[in-house]
């Protein structure tokens, strides 16, 4: 990655109409009707930005949207990259580097994750509190991470504070529960073993995934504050574990997304 290829993929969205947008928005698996709430959409496929990777998951729309929620400007993901389809860190990460270059100065990510903490159930919402990277690399392990930040890049607080007391106030006030809790990100794509389940348990996870981590790496990096829920649509119960079903993952993704869109919103007016 250069820093002309950022240029170059900013400028193809400029020219779009992607004018400084105020709040970056990533979309998970099941969680893609957020984009009904943009005013005014301008829409572009990732295949035809420059140097975007492509979607390769069937059900991620492979779009990035630009428009107005809430009065405010959006930048929103619909659909991500994920390791587990072949891209490495740097790809996974690119369309983070190209949002923060278009002027983003918030980040809300959106996830579906199975419940490691057996007191959460499916169609829960977990507000990450805090991430333990299961994923073998990181997305700053390159030569020249240098020209785009601190190469030692500080974690000892990933998940802004006040966004997320925000979001907890609103759950509060909407009547929406949203626990918290430690997000695990692991590479996938098969479905974790009965003792890996028990693993994430002792090291502390309260939900596990596929995604999100990388991408909080690098928006740390960008000093860029990040606001990440994820919606637990299994429960992962090493004492009865039934095998695994995608389509009522992306069901009960789909159940509970409009409560999540509800949060964002809400969170979007009132920052």
């Amino acid at each position: 990655m250069t820093k002309k290829q950022l240029d170059e993929s900013v400028a193809y969205l400029t020219n779009k109409g992607f004018d400084q947008p105020e709040i970056g928005i990533v979309l998970g698996t099941g969680l893609g009707k957020l984009v009904d709430e943009i005013e005014n959409p301008i829409e572009v496929h990732y295949n035809n930005i420059p140097f975007f990777p492509l979607a390769t998951v069937e059900f991620h729309t492979g779009k990035l949207l630009y428009g107005t929620v809430e009065g405010k400007k959006v930048v929103v993901m619909q659909g991500r990259f994920h390791l587990y389809e072949g891209y490495d860190l740097l790809d996974v990460t690119y369309p983070i580097r190209v949002m923060r270059a278009l002027g983003i100065e918030k980040l809300f990510i959106s996830n579906a994750a199975g419940a490691i903490n057996l007191d959460y159930k499916k169609g829960d919402m977990m507000l990450i509190e805090d991430h333990i990277n299961l994923q073998g690399g990181s997305p700053l392990a390159f030569k020249n991470v240098g020209e785009f930040g601190d190469r030692f890049a500080d974690m000892s607080a990933p998940y802004d504070k006040k966004m997320s007391a925000k979001l907890i106030a609103i759950a509060q006030r909407e009547g929406i529960s949203l626990k918290q809790g430690i997000y695990a990100s692991v590479v996938g794509p098969q479905l974790e073993t009965r003792a890996e389940y028990r693993m994430l348990k002792l090291l502390g996870a309260d939900a596990v995934g596929m995604s999100t981590v990388p991408e909080v790496i690098v928006a740390n990096h960008l000093r860029l504050p990040i606001v990440a829920v994820s919606v637990l649509t299994d429960e992962c119960d090493p004492e009865n574990l039934q095998p695994v079903n995608i389509q009522e993952i992306i069901a009960i993704a789909g159940e509970t997304e409009p409560k999540m869109i509800k949060l964002f919103k809400e969170l979007i007016k009132e920052i």
